[in-house]
């Protein structure tokens, strides 16, 4: 009885089921190219660098493709999945908006925004461009998340929801339109590379880009898994978290800034993806219940599977051309979040 409650419950066969789909998705994601290999050879040569073992022997082009290309590619596109997605689910369980999202409080356009700007001036931090785009990315997402916090203390002296997803839409508005002049005024051999960036895409990302994403990614998660608690809380309302002793101001600002950091850095690494910290948490609530506990480290795993899957999909689906993973996302998450928000008020109306 002990052992079916513990490995057979509801929970524990929704992590099997998510960890499968994660280890599905990075084999394909890493197998499927326009050079063939086998996928023992793909582990092999995954394993042998992980271990510094020497398990391949085949040529040399081939461990090259894997280990410098594809797999880096792969593992960004998880962690900017999984980066979208936990910040969708702890936006909209802040905020208690069914269509919050990492977009809600423009951070995301703030750190695109950032971003095209340094691609419009040229900026080069240290003299190395490939770090320019996701520091100048993140930077400026926390300055759009300050002056969020501003607007909102100002229009109505604490961080009430419907103020902060109000900042946020008017912020975003105005940095669209900065944005959209920026492409008015690019020379013609940037505007590709900036419209590209504005489409997202995880195409010719490596290790130093995981190296910049990972902690940014560790210190996100963690700050919004430790307020596990307080999501829950919170979902009920800023009076009942209050009674249950939670310090609401505190908590929001901890949970927003996490959120954040999250979503600034992904956005600085890929560009701006839509829908994914829309549908994402949507589909994992669905099937897992309302409970952060689960909510978080599973949209984690099935945001993450997500893009990785999306992008595979964008880089074959017209291959030898690649789409921007984007504009996959838009036209996979736009018709599912469509059906989901239907039948959600279809079922509050009692209509089977």
């Amino acid at each position: 009885m002990i052992f079916k409650r513990i490995f057979f419950n509801k929970a524990s066969i929704l992590y099997i089921v998510s960890l499968f789909i994660v280890c599905t998705s990075v084999i394909m994601g890493v197998f499927i190219g326009t050079v063939s290999l086998t996928v023992g050879d793909t582990i092999k040569i995954i394993i042998g660098h992980l271990t510094g073992l020497s398990l391949y022997h085949g040529p040399e082009n081939m461990d090259l493709i894997i280990w410098q290309i594809r797999f880096p590619r792969v593992l960004v596109a998880f962690l900017v999945g999984a980066s979208l997605s936990i910040a969708g689910a702890a936006f909209q369980g802040l905020l208690r908006n069914s269509l919050a999202d990492p977009y809600t409080i423009g951070v995301s356009s703030g750190a695109t925004l950032g971003s095209v700007m340094a691609i419009y001036f040229h900026w080069s931090i240290f003299g190395l461009s490939i770090f320019t785009l996701p520091v100048v990315g993140i930077v400026s997402g926390f300055i759009t998340l300050l002056l969020v916090f501003g607007i909102t203390k100002l229009a109505s002296g604490n961080l009430a929801n419907e103020t902060i997803i109000l900042a946020g839409i008017i912020l975003s508005s105005f940095m669209s339109a900065l944005i959209s002049l920026i492409v008015a005024l690019s020379p013609e051999e940037d505007v590709r590379q900036v419209l590209y960036w504005l489409m997202g895409s995880v195409s010719m990302r490596g290790w130093s880009h995981i190296q910049i994403l990972g902690p940014f990614f560790l210190i996100g998660t963690i700050m919004l898994l430790l307020h596990v608690k307080e999501l829950n809380g919170l979902a009920f309302g800023d009076q009942s978290a209050q009674f249950m002793g939670i310090d609401v101001k505190k908590k929001k600002r901890m949970i927003l800034i996490g959120a954040s950091v999250l979503t600034g850095a992904a956005v600085s690494v890929s560009g701006a993806i839509g829908f994914v910290g829309l549908v994402i948490p949507h589909v994992v609530r669905l099937v897992a219940g309302a409970n952060h506990k689960h909510v978080l480290p599973l949209s984690i795993l099935i945001g993450g599977s997500y893009l990785v899957l999306a992008d595979l999909l964008a880089r074959t689906i017209l291959e030898p051309r690649e789409l921007p993973i984007g504009v996959v996302t838009a036209l996979i998450g736009s018709p599912i979040f469509t059906l989901l928000l239907v039948k959600e008020r279809m079922r509050k109306r009692g209509i089977s």
